[in-house]
């Protein structure tokens, strides 16, 4: 499994858990390996690529440090290396999105995304790579993202990039009413008070995902650890260390059982007087061992579907149909690539090359 990280996560002058915690669980897996995981430093993204997330001036601002207020808008000091730092995590969390897509599973150990917003940042947020994965994904050929957010506080930010996006759907399930927003159909907040309706919370939340929604393409998980009783910064009295492993394990069996590829990045989870750095990093872990039981014997990655809209609507519905058939999934996802982008070519169903045809009635007969 691909876990993307570098040591420009973690260059920014401003020391807090957002900027410090991916160093130290990277130094874990160092000192204790977890079998299976492969660390591999990310590309950062570009400005051009931020841009189409967030707005230009804002972009800007972080970048040369001016407007000040603007700069600091997330709450993080400003200094010369918040730029690589933001580039680099948030390209980690692209990263990770498209490794899901080709791999079943991937993450990053990226924090502060979910409070940002198009034009500031907020809540020691930058930039919000989820949104940002998300259009990689979708860019990739992914036709539904979802975003799971389990983080402690409401991911507000996201839900105001998405917007009417009708590709993108959004399910929060929060304990600390921080950003918190009106929910809708398809960007969901359910807030928990007790502890003891935490996972019955998470597990309904996932059962409506998979009843009201066609399949997705993507999960990209926020996988916070904020939620532990002994965090000082959104915790719940009442949620232990047992209950964030239990979580864990919902979160990707169900994408497992699903066949949902899911990318993964830390989110929130702070020190403090009743979390020490050693068991913050082993809740983090918690997460890394969840996604593990994707690997090496989980569900493949389902292929993205063609989102090809300026092909004829008969190859389309076609391609649509068959996109998680067992013979495209069998032929892998190189292949079905490869159809794709023969399709863009052909646009009509009778000018598809005759091996691409073969393929596409073979997995009819799946279906």
């Amino acid at each position: 499994m691909k876990l993307f990280y570098s040591s420009s996560y973690v260059v920014a002058r401003h020391s807090s858990d957002t900027t410090r915690k991916a160093a130290w669980i990277a130094d874990s897996l160092r000192a204790s390996p977890i079998a299976g995981i492969e660390m591999e430093a990310p590309d950062p993204l570009t400005a051009e690529k931020l841009e189409k997330v967030h707005e230009p001036g804002y972009v800007r601002a972080i970048r040369r440090g001016q407007p000040p207020e603007l700069a600091g808008s997330s709450g993080l000091d400003w200094d010369p290396k918040v730029w690589p730092m933001a580039l680099a995590t948030n390209g980690g969390v692209a990263a990770a999105a498209l490794a899901a897509l080709r791999d079943g599973v991937a993450g990053s150990l990226s924090s502060g995304l979910h409070h940002a917003r198009h034009d500031r940042g907020e809540g020691y947020c930058t930039f919000n790579g989820l949104m940002l994965a998300a259009r990689a994904a979708l860019f990739a050929g992914a036709r539904a993202v979802l975003i799971l957010d389990f983080d402690a506080h409401c991911g507000g930010g996201t839900r105001s990039l998405i917007g009417n996006d009708a590709a993108i759907q959004q399910a929060d399930v929060a304990v600390a009413s921080f950003d918190a927003y009106r929910g809708s159909a398809k960007q969901t907040l359910d807030f928990v008070r007790r502890a003891d309706s935490y996972l019955p919370a998470i597990e309904a939340r996932l059962r409506r995902l998979e009843e009201a929604w066609p399949a997705f393409d993507l999960c990209l998980y926020n996988a916070g650890m904020d939620p532990y009783e002994g965090c000082d910064l959104g915790g719940l009295r009442g949620i232990t260390e047992s209950m964030l492993e239990r979580r864990e394990q919902l979160v990707f069996d169900w994408c497992g059982r699903q066949n949902i590829p899911v990318a993964f990045v830390l989110a929130g989870g702070y020190t403090g007087e009743r979390l020490d750095r050693d068991t913050l990093v082993g809740l983090h872990r918690l997460t890394l061992l969840g996604a593990m039981r994707l690997q090496p014997d989980g569900p493949p990655a389902r292929p993205p579907r063609s989102s090809l809209t300026w092909i004829s609507p008969k190859l389309d519905r076609r391609l649509e149909r068959v996109t998680n058939s067992p013979t495209i999934r069998a032929a892998g996802l190189g292949r079905w690539q490869e159809l794709v982008a023969s399709a863009a070519q052909a646009k009509e169903w009778e000018y598809l090359p005759s091996c691409y045809q073969d393929l596409v009635v073979r997995a009819e007969q799946d279906v």
